[in-house]
C-alpha cells in the first residue's frame, strides 16, 4: 500500500512567517491528494493562532514546535552552526528521517542550501545542488538553472546542471527527450569564458545521453529554443530577476493604459479574464526546487504571499510524486565516462 504524501513546511521562514505560511497551507490542502498531510515547524503558539484564524484542518496537519528561526540575513556558515532545532532545520530533517517526501521554505536561500546539503547530502556523486525554475514561453516552459545557488561554476558543475535539468524537465513536464542548451553571449563556439566553452566541449564530445544543442542566448530562454537552459547561479539569478522586473513593468503599464479613461476602463472590465490569464502566465514561479540532494527541498521566494506559498506547496507535491531523482542518478552514472571520453582538457577543468 502506498504511503500518504507528507510535505514538511518551514512555518517561520520568509518575510511574513506564519501569517502567510499557515493560510497558504489551508489554501493548498484541497488541491493535494485526499490522504496528503502537512507538518508545520515553528513557534507552536504563533502557528496555532494562525491555524485557528485560517480554519486549517488539523486532522491533516501536525504542528511541531521549533525554538529557533534562521534570520533572512544570516550567513550560511552561521546557520549551519546554530541552525539545529530551527524551523528550517527541522523541516529538512523530516525528509532524512523518512517522515516527509519534500520540504518547503521561504527562508534564507544560502542557509537553506547549506542546511539541506549538510542534512540530506548530495546524490549520485553530485558536488552542489542547483536551484531550478520554469520560465514560460509561447508554447510551454523552459527549465532554467542555476538561478542562485552557485555563483561560481566550473565546467564540470555546468555539465552536472545539464544532467539535473534534463532529468527534471522530463519528470516535471513530461517531455520524453528534452533538448538542452548552455547560456552564452553568442552561439559561436569561440565565444564565452573558459568554463562555458569547456562545458560545451564535454557535452558535445562526451558520452552523456543528452539531446544537447550547443550555446543559446538570453532571448532563447523565453523563445523556447530548447527545453533546458543551463548557466551559473550568478548569471541565472540576474537573468531571472531581470525577467521578473520586465514582467511587472509590462503588466503595470498595461493596467495603467487600460484605466486612463472611461472607454478604456470599460474595455479593461470586459477584458478582465484575459488580463488575469496574462498575469498568471507572466508571474514568476513561486518556488524553485534544489536539485541534486538526497531529498526534495523547494525554496519559495521570501516575499511570497498566501497564493504564492500555496502554489509552492502544490508544486512540491507534484514533484515529489515524479521520478526526477532516479532520472538524475541514471544520467549521473554516465558522467565519469563522459569526462574521460572528452579528453585531458575536461579532466583538467574538473580538477
Amino acid at each position: 500500500m502506498n504511503q500518504p504524501l507528507v510535505i514538511s513546511i518551514d512555518a517561520m521562514g520568509g518575510d511574513h512567517g506564519p501569517s502567510v505560511v499557515v493560510p497558504a497551507c489551508a489554501q493548498a490542502l484541497p488541491g493535494l491528494p485526499g490522504d496528503a498531510r502537512l507538518i508545520l515547524h515553528g513557534d507552536q503558539a504563533a502557528v496555532r493562532a494562525e491555524a485557528q484564524r485560517a480554519k486549517l484542518p488539523l486532522d491533516r496537519v501536525e504542528i511541531r514546535h521549533a525554538d529557533k528561526v534562521i534570520a533572512m540575513d544570516e550567513k550560511p556558515a552561521q546557520a549551519m552552526r546554530r541552525g539545529k532545532g530551527s524551523s528550517m532545520w527541522n523541516a529538512v530533517e523530516a525528509i532524512r528521517e523518512g517522515q516527509a517526501a519534500a520540504a518547503v521554505s521561504a527562508g534564507n536561500t544560502g542557509a537553506l542550501m547549506a542546511i539541506s546539503k549538510l542534512i540530506l547530502r548530495m546524490s549520485a556523486d553530485l558536488d552542489r545542488p542547483a536551484l531550478v525554475t520554469s520560465i514560460p514561453h509561447a508554447t510551454g516552459v523552459t527549465t532554467f538553472l542555476d538561478v542562485g545557488a552557485n555563483v561560481d561554476c566550473d565546467a564540470e558543475r555546468l555539465v552536472e546542471f545539464a544532467i539535473m535539468g534534463e532529468a527534471y524537465h522530463r519528470a516535471a513536464h513530461g517531455v520524453a527527450r528534452p533538448t538542452v542548451g548552455l547560456l552564452n553571449v553568442g552561439s559561436e563556439e569561440m565565444k564565452g569564458h573558459e568554463e562555458v566553452r569547456e562545458a560545451n566541449r564535454i557535452l558535445r564530445e562526451g558520452k552523456i545521453d543528452l539531446d544537447y544543442r550547443g550555446f543559446v542566448e538570453g532571448d532563447d530562454i523565453t523563445g523556447g529554443a530548447v527545453n533546458v537552459v543551463v548557466t551559473d547561479g550568478f548569471t541565472g539569478n540576474v537573468s531571472l530577476k531581470a525577467m521578473e522586473g520586465a514582467a511587472r513593468f509590462m503588466y503595470g503599464e498595461l493596467r495603467a493604459a487600460l484605466s486612463s479613461g472611461a472607454l478604456t476602463t470599460l474595455g479593461a472590465m470586459l477584458a478582465r479574464p484575459s488580463l488575469l490569464r496574462f498575469r498568471e502566465k507572466m508571474s514568476p514561479p513561486p518556488a524553485a526546487p534544489l536539485l541534486g540532494l538526497n531529498g526534495l527541498v523547494l525554496k519559495c521566494h521570501g516575499g511570497a504571499d498566501v497564493r504564492d506559498f500555496a502554489k509552492a506547496i502544490r508544486a512540491a507535491a507534484d514533484v515529489a510524486q515524479s521520478g526526477f531523482a532516479s532520472e538524475i542518478e541514471r544520467n549521473m552514472r554516465r558522467l565519469p565516462a563522459a569526462l574521460a571520453d572528452a579528453g585531458p582538457a575536461a579532466a583538467d577543468g574538473a580538477a
